[in-house]
């Protein structure tokens, strides 16, 4: 990955403004440098990635850090990714990690909370990640409040409301457990699930994209547990840039999905055995538990479930 040093030398400032520091080459830096241009921050450096974690080292103050990784991540952009994740979690600074949809299984191998993923943005993503990351509450030698709302829970609590009537739905809860205890009771063989049933299901939910516009029903979770039960059957492997694509949605707002749904216990990371910067997303067995159930119950009233 080539530097970008002596190329942004003259973007580097000195004004009392927000600042940030930049990793990743030349092709990746030059959007980033722009976007902050535009957004009134300071860039204090920008330098290659393979130089990240001494130059993070090095640096006394920032308010925040961008790992940009379009293309093909270099060396050592694993490494550089834990210390952007540890410094965030310190609370030295906010974080960024971007790239194209072809990095996102190193970009989500930590997925960690404090830090935004961003996939294939535009300039109006970077514009609002970069706004958000120096947004970060100020240390303090006692303990937060912990009632206050950061802007960010604020721009997401929408996604996370229909995330928790997801989670509600698929609640395994005393009455719902009996009534799918009576009902599989009812069959001494009941129908077994196939792969295929699922795909044609998957493929139905597409087709509605010829018809109507994309987005009027956008619906990623419920298309990931599909896309992720038909794997499971198939004993198939499901990478994250994979099921980014299956959400059928932007891939920023995907991985969202998919960080959301990993700490609520439906989706589980496994690392890859042979490649461990690769990172593969299953169901959690009480995920996939609750989904054949519903699956199985459903289908004894209609064949017709997208």
């Amino acid at each position: 990955m080539a530097g970008t040093r002596t190329d942004s030398l003259a973007d580097i400032g000195y004004e009392s403004r927000p600042t940030f520091l930049l990793f990743g080459g030349e092709k990746d830096s030059k959007p980033w440098i722009e976007t902050g241009r535009l957004a009134g921050f300071r860039l204090v450096d920008a330098a290659p990635v393979e130089e990240g974690i001494e130059r993070l080292r090095r640096q006394a103050c920032v308010d925040v850090v961008v790992l940009a990784a379009d293309g093909e991540a270099g060396d050592g952009f694993d490494a550089l990714r834990e210390q952007l994740e540890a410094g965030a979690d310190e609370g030295r600074f906010g974080a960024i990690a971007a790239g194209s949809l072809e990095v996102a299984d190193r970009l989500a191998a930590g997925l960690h909370p404090r830090v935004q993923h961003l996939i294939d943005v535009d300039p109006c993503e970077r514009l609002t990640a970069l706004v958000l990351a120096a947004q970060r509450p100020p240390l303090r030698l006692h303990d937060v409040n912990k009632a206050q709302a950061t802007l960010r829970l604020q721009q997401l609590s929408e996604e996370v409301g229909r995330i928790a009537s997801l989670l509600s739905a698929l609640s395994e809860d005393e009455a719902a457990a009996a009534a799918m205890a009576g009902l599989e009771s009812h069959d001494g063989d009941p129908q077994r699930l196939e792969a295929g049933q699922i795909r044609a299901m998957i493929r139905a939910r597409r087709m509605r994209d010829h018809f109507f516009k994309r987005d009027l029903f956008a619906d990623p979770a419920w298309d990931m547990l599909l896309d992720l039960m038909a794997a499971r059957l198939e004993r198939q492997q499901v990478a994250v840039s994979s099921l980014c694509i299956a959400a059928a949605v932007p891939p920023t707002t995907a991985l969202r999905w998919i960080k959301a749904l990993c700490d609520q216990g439906l989706f589980v990371r496994v690392a890859d055995p042979e490649d461990g910067r690769r990172v593969f997303i299953e169901l959690s067995e009480q995920a996939a538990a609750a989904l054949e159930s519903y699956l199985k119950a459903v289908q004894r009233i209609t064949p017709f479930v997208l």
